[in-house]
């Protein structure tokens, strides 16, 4: 499952869980929509990590715990801390974040 945030409120959500996932996007990004199932796909796969979708517009606090400067944007957090990112439009680049902070 994915939550899409309705706050400025990401830092708080990687504080209170372990492992998180976020795609910082946008509604005018094309690659954006492309992704989000294919992000919700390894969120029914991965079911002890939180995964985010964030805004990058409405929430500019949010973004900047992953310095993003390019949609979509894949970033992953682990025990509260900024992990990895990847610019990335496509699935294969996206899972490889996704198994290499879910298998440390």
């Amino acid at each position: 499952m994915i939550t899409e945030i309705e706050k400025d409120n990401l830092s708080e959500i990687v504080d209170q869980n372990k492992t998180v996932f976020v795609q910082f996007s946008a509604s005018w990004c094309g690659n954006c929509r492309i992704m989000k199932p294919k992000f919700k796909k390894l969120a029914s796969e991965n079911e002890n990590a939180s995964f985010i979708v964030v805004d990058a517009e409405k929430f500019p606090e949010s973004r900047k715990l992953a310095n993003v400067d390019n949609l979509p944007t894949f970033a992953a957090f682990k025990d509260g801390s900024f992990v990895n990112q990847v610019q990335t439009n496509k699935f294969d680049v996206l899972k490889e974040l996704v198994d290499e902070v879910t298998s440390n």
